[in-house]
């Protein structure tokens, strides 16, 4: 069950967004290669372990075997004992004289022994002096050995003896006698100690004499350690049987221990550079290899220098591999599970992990026999992790940027807002966005891997996407304020709000807008262009079809933002004018030159701080709205078209007063350059009010007529709409209408691209 709830919440973790999904496959693929990895490796552990286990076997029935050999022949010969003394006669006797003289030459022996113990001593520190003179080459090592292995037997006996008699009260004392022999002792073993961990030098030095000498101290004590083992398992199972054979009695008592002494000084030796290692690699990643140079010439030196110097069964190469190997490894795991480690190490970690299998192949050592691996096969993990830390501190950065800019939007701060050298309103925040979009994105190719990038890339479209999703939904409730104010609403704060909007679209501008004629690229090309080296062609095509939808996305909420700006213009400026279009009040005033007026002074004022490709949308969006509003004016209250009342040249009027202004806003000298817009185009749709002229004044009779080419010509006319125009007519009678709805409904009309009157409702 747990296992279950971590393989959920790790799910979790690496898809915590619907974008996420599309990594569904790179992750499979991911979790597949690391599955073969570790499936490969069990078989071939598995595969070890068997020819172990039955190497194992092998040596047990071999051993066991041998054993009831020696069982066999040690009673044969205690059978063969029992009949000689049988078969001799006066064999006890003879066996008494003979255990007498035996006892003493051993006594006579020990007492030798014993007498010239202390001078013996005496000239072993005399030659340990000489040796401390000369610690690189110890000339006396061997015959220190010699001399000491010598003494130690003495001792061994002495005591041995003394347990075994019936009188032990002088143990104490011969205890007390030998404690000089310990001194000397453990002055011979800090010499050896001295010259076990400095054997890398010593191959470095060619002092190869030194190094022969120290293998054949260790070599003979690994002998010696093996019989003292031997015999102690034999004494301990045929203790009564082995108490006959003075053999089995006499030497070494007791496991020395010099070679796994020589062992651990190898690791001892090599523990102080890991530990000297970690301080430059947590101030300089990047020179982990030049850091740890020292590894692998230290494991060359072992290679040629001391293979052929040691015991070929020692495998001193292996030896030192194997414990430089796991030093290693528990080295780099500290490293690999510390959670706050950085993402340069993460990557120098990674890079590590492929540059040392290479190395240790280049000193012919197969990876497959390194075990275990030298970071339990953490490098995809980090790799992860790697990119994960440049994903968060993205999506950190942009939430904390948009924050910064929701709370300037919507506590209305102009200082939030700067001026770019061409004049154009832009937020503040939109240039440290893209430099650290390149910052994160330089840090993602350091790692070197195009998978890497690729999931770093994933986020970063993920997130363009989403800010653009935010800013849209932000303006809309903002807008929202105005659109539907209380009473005395803020016209200051609009005037505001309408100066971020146009901040917002140039920002929007500003990311696809590119000026090759003067060398200027958009952030939007520039980032394109650092993306396409660090990716592989098959990613490229859906980055690119993601760029696309960015730019698409820019230019939608750039002119969202001017749609919006000049729909709070009629919502606001002009909610009381455009409610008197067609009532009585409309044929007494000027309100389309009003609107007009008030279209320019908004022209005026923003035609310095707006894009200029903007300028243009903003415009055919003021045409627009204002036909679209004037042609919903249909609907407003107490609008009735009487026959005598003279609509038609009103509306002649108003619409020579609307084309005076779009046609001559071209030569105006403030916009001059600027403004590039077609008034053919604004004329040509507002060529519908030509047909809504006619649908108002055709007689009764013709007005069915008329209603078929307008459908005819726009194929979205809305019926409701056409509805609220026939009932608006003074001769408006039910017949009229149903004749109308009749032919809407009989008539087929192809569809197209939409047209002006599918905004009017």
């Amino acid at each position: 069950m747990a296992e279950n709830e971590a393989s959920i919440l790790e799910l979790a973790d690496l898809l915590r967004h619907p974008e996420d999904l599309d990594k569904i496959p790179f992750l499979k693929s991911e979790f597949t290669r690391k599955k073969a990895q570790v499936d490969s490796q069990l078989k071939l552990g598995l595969k070890d372990q068997l020819e172990v286990t039955q190497n194992g076997i092998n040596s047990i029935g071999s051993g066991q075997k041998i054993v009831n050999q020696i069982k066999e022949e040690m009673m044969n010969i205690d059978k063969l004992c029992a009949e000689a003394q049988n078969m001799i006669r006066d064999f006890p006797n003879i066996n008494l004289v003979s255990q007498v003289h035996r006892n003493f030459t051993q006594v006579e022996a020990m007492k030798v022994n014993i007498e010239s113990f202390d001078g013996r001593l005496t000239d072993l520190e005399n030659l340990l002096r000489e040796d401390d003179d000369d610690p690189d080459n110890q000339p006396n090592l061997l015959k220190i050995h010699y001399e000491l292995t010598q003494l130690r037997d003495v001792r061994d006996d002495a005591m041995d003896q003394i347990k075994r008699a019936s009188d032990t009260s002088l143990e104490g004392h011969l205890q007390d006698y030998f404690t000089r022999l310990d001194d000397v002792i453990q002055w011979f073993d800090d010499h050896l100690e001295s010259a076990c961990e400095k054997l890398i030098p010593l191959i470095k030095a060619e002092n190869s004499g030194m190094v022969v000498r120290l293998a054949l101290v260790i070599e003979e004590e690994e002998k010696s350690d093996k019989k003292v083992r031997a015999m102690q398992d034999a004494q301990r199972e045929y203790k009564d049987l082995a108490s006959r054979f003075k053999s089995m009695t006499s030497g070494p008592k007791q496991v020395r221990g010099y070679k796994e002494l020589f062992l651990k000084s190898i690791e001892r030796q090599a523990q102080p550079k890991f530990i000297n290692a970690k301080e430059p690699f947590l101030e300089e990643p990047k020179k982990l290899p030049k850091i740890m140079k020292w590894y692998f010439e230290e494991l060359y030196f072992v290679k040629h220098g001391m293979v052929n110097l040691m015991p070929k069964k020692w495998k001193i190469f292996k030896t030192y591999t194997d414990i430089y190997h796991r030093m290693m490894h528990d080295w780099l795991m500290k490293f690999a599970d510390d959670k706050e480690l950085t993402p340069p190490h993460m990557l120098a970690l990674i890079d590590w992990n492929e540059q040392y299998y290479d190395r240790m192949k280049k000193l012919d050592y197969d990876p497959m026999d390194l075990q275990p691996h030298v970071m339990d096969h953490k490098e995809l993990d980090l790799i992860r992790d790697y990119r994960q830390l440049i994903v968060k501190a993205v999506d950190t950065w942009m939430d904390r940027m948009f924050d910064v800019d929701k709370k300037s939007f919507i506590e209305r701060k102009q200082d939030s807002l700067d001026n770019n050298e061409n004049g154009y309103f832009r937020t503040k925040t939109l240039g440290d966005m893209w430099r650290m979009l390149k910052e994160q994105t330089l840090t993602a190719s350091q790692s070197g891997r195009t998978d890497v990038c690729e999931g770093v890339f994933d986020a970063m479209f993920r997130t363009l996407k989403s800010r653009q999703s935010m800013w849209q939904r932000m303006v809309d409730d903002e807008s929202l304020k105005y659109k539907q104010p209380s009473a005395g609403a803020d016209q200051e704060g609009m005037q505001v709000f309408q100066d971020w909007l146009v901040a917002i679209a140039n920002d929007q501008i500003a990311c696809i807008d590119d000026n090759e004629d003067a060398g200027q690229l958009s952030y939007l090309t520039r980032f394109q262009r650092d993306l396409e080296p660090l990716v592989s062609p098959k990613y490229m095509a859906h980055a690119n079809m993601e760029l696309e939808s960015l730019r698409d996305g820019f230019v939608d909420l750039g002119t969202h933002c001017i749609t919006t700006f000049v729909s709070l213009i009629f919502k606001v400026d002009f909610r009381t004018t455009v409610a008197d279009f067609f009532t009585q009040k409309w044929y007494n005033e000027y309100a389309m030159k009003r609107i007009t007026t008030t279209f320019d002074d908004y022209i005026g004022d923003y035609c310095k701080v707006l894009h200029h490709s903007l300028l243009d949308i903003l415009i055919e969006e003021l045409a627009d709205e204002l036909l679209v509003h004037y042609l919903s004016a249909t609907r407003n209250k107490g609008v009735k078209f009487r026959r005598t009342d003279p609509f038609t040249e009103k509306i002649k009027d108003d619409i020579l007063t609307a084309f005076d202004f779009f046609s001559n806003l071209m030569s105006k000298q403030d916009l001059e350059g600027l403004v590039t817009v077609d008034f053919g185009v604004i004329k040509e749709k507002w060529k519908v009010v030509n047909s809504l002229e006619r649908m108002l004044s055709a007689g009764k009779g013709d007005v069915v007529g008329v209603f078929e080419e307008f459908k005819g010509e726009y194929w979205d006319l809305q019926v409701g709409w056409v509805e609220s125009v026939v009932r608006a007519r003074d001769d408006f009678d039910r017949g009229m209408l149903s004749a109308v709805k009749a032919k809407a409904g009989e008539m087929y009309v192809e569809r197209g691209a939409e047209t002006i009157m599918s905004k009017v409702k």
